[in-house]
């Protein structure tokens, strides 16, 4: 492991603790409720057009974080992988499989290396948000997907949209230019990478998926703009404010897409 992705790995390990939030008994009680509700609608739609019934499905989900999704998956009847490169993210997720009697496979690996996940197993990879920022080979991470994938399986992605990038979203009163769209990093401390449309597609495409459907989307109340644990401090006055383009010209762009494609 490379010393940028040790520092990676180290950083999640330290934040892991903080996003138990994502996995409280409130979130969680939601998921066993109604498992698609923690996909919003187009990502619910995504989902049962490409889809259809998770029941007895084999779904890979890499980088999977506070694996809420990884949950709503296994409720949904599929047999779930979830994996990340953060052993802490993973030790506390399996804590609340095991408390509910859940069997989810948990294991340690780098979604762009998937070394520990066999080839030809999974009829679905699903990839969450804040996954593409700390990717620094686009071509291994999809080679890798591909090679987990089934004949005909499917890989799916939710994230931030790159048409974000070039703007500094701490000032929501008007566009200020921090970069280049086509400056694409690494940037920081941390190198993290700002990727284009074009090179997610195109390297998705020279691995061998192909794309079948794509939904660009405004973020949904309290997810963009404002600490997401601290979303519910915020006066509904000023989240108008930013969830409305007329007020925040942000809010006129894209900040989240998502897409489907198919390996060929």
């Amino acid at each position: 492991m490379n010393s940028r992705i040790s520092k990676i790995k180290d950083n999640w390990n330290e934040m892991a603790n903080r996003w138990n939030n994502f996995r409280s008994d409130n979130i969680i009680s939601g998921i066993m409720e109604n498992p698609h509700s923690i996909f919003r609608p187009e990502l619910q739609a995504m989902l049962k057009r490409f889809i259809g019934d998770f029941k007895d499905k084999r779904v890979l989900v890499p980088a999977s974080g506070d694996n809420r999704e990884v949950y709503a998956f296994h409720l949904l009847g599929a047999k779930v992988t979830s994996s990340d490169i953060s052993e802490k993210q993973l030790d506390n997720s399996a804590l609340v499989a095991k408390r509910h009697g859940w069997d989810i496979e948990f294991v340690q690996d780098n979604v762009m290396h998937l070394s520990q996940i066999k080839s030809r197993e999974y009829d679905f990879v699903y990839i969450s948000n804040g996954v593409m920022f700390w990717i620094d080979d686009l071509d291994a991470m999809f080679k890798n997907i591909n090679r987990v994938l089934k004949p005909d399986g499917n890989y799916m992605m939710y994230d931030a949209h790159p048409f974000m990038f070039p703007f500094d979203t701490e000032d929501t009163k008007k566009l200020n230019l921090r970069k280049e769209y086509t400056a694409t990093g690494p940037f920081g401390k941390f190198g993290i990478y700002n990727w284009r449309l074009s090179d997610i597609f195109n390297s998705m495409i020279s691995a061998g998926l192909s794309l079948m459907h794509i939904e660009e989307m405004n973020a949904e109340r309290g997810t963009f703009w404002v600490d997401w644990d601290k979303a519910h401090e915020v006066p509904d006055v000023e989240l108008d404010r930013l969830y409305d383009s007329k007020t925040n010209p942000l809010y006129a762009l894209p900040q989240a897409v998502s897409l489907c494609a198919k390996k060929l």
